[in-house]
């Protein structure tokens, strides 16, 4: 079986989309399936073309991003279009997209139409993009209405990474007929990374609550920021670890609130490291206005971790919020206080919590499983 995958981001590009799009291509590869990513060259540093994983042939295309996280193939340069006659000359027998609303979803459907091949879209959003502008939200839905539509009325065959995924797939295109396969974990990885001490070391005595992800509006790390000034701080240590265009706009308000003694950015960090944390601490915090499955929350849940997220997307997927975590509505910041306060106070209920979780997650999100579902349906497709 021969795949072509086009992809908005792909490692080293940090995000949950990229590294299910990375591990899909991994475990896949390893059943003798051929694999060619085309994908944005962000960041600029990463190799224009490589061989990873079993099999697996990335090939970035020069691209930018006038819209942060939204890129855009640089159609102005010649070596573009090098790479797009080397693309249109491969002989892949499906051809896959993955999100609806990046530009190269369109690329994907132009080329399967062309070609005449299977088109299969991977939806990973649950909802319309949000921001902190009406403005943006309103012209963010109305590009979604025209050419997120589009890509999912056109699409062959549709799969969901959640079913929060699959009823949003629903709504804005009237298709009823979309897969569900949940994504795998790299569980071994995740759990048999070296935790880092340095932290507890220094703040033996104190609550660590920690948030991972890219620090962009629509992850409402501000949120968590106020509300945890409102909570007990003072018996608490917050740690961010991610990166994006809004870290000096947070590390604004974090001093504005004088908080600089109690909150840490530590930037983006590879993904042991940032499970080395992730295992020191006690509240994991995920205030996203929006998911299709959070990487991070599973993640979290794997290590019995205490979880406070929003119930968006598949995070009720995830943990119920019944007794396996708290879940509160997006831009809630006196939920998202009074959650950090009963765990700061009720600490008995740090670990039962992430025992809980830990045991709905273990068996739930398996590579192994994702990718029987996923060949058996390529295989049907072809067939």
């Amino acid at each position: 079986m021969k795949l072509l995958i086009f992809s908005p981001y792909y490692p080293p590009h940090r995000g949950g989309l990229e590294t299910h799009s990375d591990e899909f291509n991994k475990h896949f590869s390893k059943r003798g399936v051929a694999i060619t990513v085309f994908t944005p060259h962000l960041p600029l540093e990463s190799s224009a073309e490589e061989i990873v994983h079993e099999n697996v042939s990335v090939i970035r295309f020069p691209a930018i991003e006038l819209i942060h996280n939204y890129p855009i193939p640089a159609f102005w340069k010649k070596d573009f279009w090098i790479l797009w006659a080397k693309i249109k000359k491969s002989s892949p027998e499906i051809i896959i997209s993955r999100t609806r609303f990046f530009f190269p979803s369109l690329m994907a459907g132009y080329l399967a139409w062309k070609k005449n091949l299977p088109w299969v879209h991977i939806e990973h959003g649950s909802d319309f993009a949000q921001f902190e502008s009406t403005y943006k939200n309103t012209l963010g839905q109305w590009y979604d209405c025209i050419f997120g539509r589009f890509v999912l009325r056109q699409a062959k065959t549709l799969i969901a990474n959640s079913k929060a995924s699959q009823q949003f797939v629903q709504k804005l295109s009237g298709r009823t007929d979309c897969h569900v396969i949940y994504r795998g974990i790299e569980k071994e990885l995740v759990q048999n990374a070296l935790p880092v001490l340095d932290v507890r070391e220094q703040y033996p005595n104190k609550i660590l609550i920690g948030y991972i992800g890219r620090l962009i509006e629509g992850k409402g790390v501000k949120d968590l920021i106020q509300a945890f000034a409102s909570s007990n701080y003072q018996e608490s240590h917050l740690i961010i670890i991610g990166d994006g265009p809004e870290r000096e706009n947070l590390e604004a308000k974090v001093s504005a609130l004088g908080l600089s003694s109690y909150v840490e950015f530590l930037g983006a960090l590879p993904l042991s490291l940032a499970m080395g944390h992730l295992k020191t601490w006690d509240i994991f915090v995920n205030p996203s206005y929006t998911e299709g499955i959070p990487t991070s929350v599973i993640e979290a849940a794997l290590l019995k971790k205490a979880i406070i997220a929003t119930n968006v997307g598949g995070t009720n997927e995830i943990i119920t919020g019944v007794d396996d975590g708290i879940l509160v509505q997006p831009r809630d910041i006196t939920s998202l206080k009074d959650a950090l306060i009963k765990l700061q106070t009720e600490r008995s209920l740090l670990e039962s919590y992430g025992q809980n979780a830990e045991k709905k997650v273990s068996n739930l999100f398996v590579w192994e499983k994702a990718i029987d579902s996923y060949q058996a349906l390529f295989t049907k497709i072809l067939s």
